[in-house]
């Protein structure tokens, strides 16, 4: 059965399963599921690409990818930010190499066909000689990404020109965001340049990770050690889970009683008259009491916001960070640092130093997670994990919570919340909503 082909009745099956609190070991990372993944998933959501911060000012600009389709962001003269396929319309090749930097235009390495900065074809190395007055340089411009749009400085595209609007997308996703995004007065900045690197994991592993903190009581347990949080063994398990729409969720932890939270995630004083300014009663009072904010928005795109340190030398941040699926295996980690603009500098140098030590490449929860991950990925190759046959005994445990534990009634926010965080109910949703996506015609 290790071949079986994933049809409708396989994904009712797997449903059937998960609604039951399981999920076959096997789907993790599956050739075929990953092939299906990349054509009714990443071709039709929304793929987050960077942040405007990155493209300060007109001639700047970034490319990313949209799982193997290259991708230039810039900002042009107008000040628009703009989208397009990275790849030259001569022969194809790859168009800018660089990860950003600042231009007025951009030439082909290949044949030196140069485009502006809206995307137009301006210039064709001996073109008279070559096309003589044959060609329409208009019908050679860029191909820009079907749908590009932003929310609170998010640049996200989309490859299917209907798929749904953004905000529509998002859901109640947006209220928790403004948590980071609406609570200064100028928003938040990226802070250096975002990271990369690989990792032999799927890619649905990281996103069902950062809406796991039920992990952290024992993977992340060295940071209790090292004083980087408060010494209570089961700190992440207090606080709230909040499922919602279109496979998002998040968790937002507060601490036990009797352990003291610093207001505001630590946060300089300076900013705090802003939160009470811009967020609303409800927001605020969610935001003044937690400790670490930490979640996934569908498909691929998760964060955390940490309180790290002790006492006078605690500080925050927020760490975005894009899974990009390389292979059903492996997978390319994009990470940012975003911050408020507004905050003093020593405490932004201080914020991203931490994050450098904790989830940069070589950080010490960043080592916990990967670890773990690959170790995952080794245990799902073999015959016993890989057999499809949903009646064979190769299920994985997503229960917790299931039947002893109900949603609160009386939560101020968007969605489906629960009184603890140790609930599955955040990758019973994206699982869900992933079926949902692979089902569709």
């Amino acid at each position: 059965m290790l071949h079986k082909a994933v049809d409708k009745e396989m994904l009712r099956g797997i449903r059937e399963k998960l609604n039951q609190g399981m999920l076959p070991q096997w789907v993790g990372s599956d050739p075929e599921i990953y092939r299906l993944e990349l054509e009714k998933i990443f071709a039709r959501t929304w793929n987050f690409l960077g942040h405007e911060s990155e493209l300060a000012e007109p001639g700047s600009f970034i490319t990313r990818w949209i799982v193997n389709d290259p991708i230039l962001i810039v900002r042009n003269k107008e000040n628009q930010i703009k989208g397009f396929f990275n790849s030259c319309t001569h022969r194809g090749t790859r168009l800018c190499t660089a990860d950003h930097g600042n231009k007025k235009t951009f030439l082909c390495p290949f044949h030196g066909w140069t485009f502006d900065l809206d995307g137009e074809l301006v210039g064709i190395v001996a073109g008279d000689m070559a096309y003589g007055e044959h060609l329409d340089r208009k019908e050679w411009a860029l191909r820009p990404i079907p749908r590009l749009e932003t929310h609170k400085g998010m640049i996200f595209g989309s490859l299917d020109p209907d798929a749904m609007p953004l905000d529509q997308f998002l859901g109640g996703l947006a209220w928790y965001w403004d948590l980071f995004f609406s609570r200064s007065d100028q928003g938040l900045e990226v802070r250096g340049t975002p990271q990369r690197w690989i990792l032999h994991t799927h890619w649905k592993q990281g996103a069902e990770n950062f809406g796991d903190p039920y992990h952290a009581i024992t993977s992340h347990r060295s940071t209790m050690e090292v004083g980087n949080r408060p010494k209570t063994a089961l700190l992440s398990a207090y606080g709230n889970m909040i499922v919602l729409e279109h496979g998002h969720g998040l968790s937002i932890t507060n601490g036990p009683p009797g352990v003291q939270i610093p207001p505001y995630q630590a946060l300089p004083e300076n900013l705090h008259s802003m939160f009470q300014r811009n967020l609303s009663g409800d927001q605020l009072n969610i935001f003044r009491n937690s400790f670490v904010n930490v979640g996934t928005c569908f498909p691929n795109l998760s964060w955390v916001s940490p309180v790290h340190g002790s006492g006078e030398q605690s500080v925050s941040y927020i760490n975005f960070r894009v899974w990009r699926p390389l292979s059903p295996d492996t997978i390319e980690i994009c990470s940012w640092f975003m911050i408020d603009k507004e905050a003093p500098e020593e405490y932004k140098e201080a914020s991203y130093r931490a994050y450098i030590r904790d989830f940069g490449p070589a950080g010490n929860l960043e080592q916990d997670d990967m670890e773990i991950w690959t170790r995952v990925t080794e245990a799902s190759k073999g015959f016993m994990a890989r057999n499809k046959d949903l009646n064979y005994n190769n299920v994985l445990n997503y229960a917790m919570g299931l039947h002893h534990t109900k949603p609160l009634e009386d939560w101020p926010g968007p969605g489906t919340a629960y009184g603890t965080t140790l609930v599955d109910a955040i990758s019973r949703g994206f699982y869900n909503y992933w079926i949902e996506l692979l089902d569709q015609e």
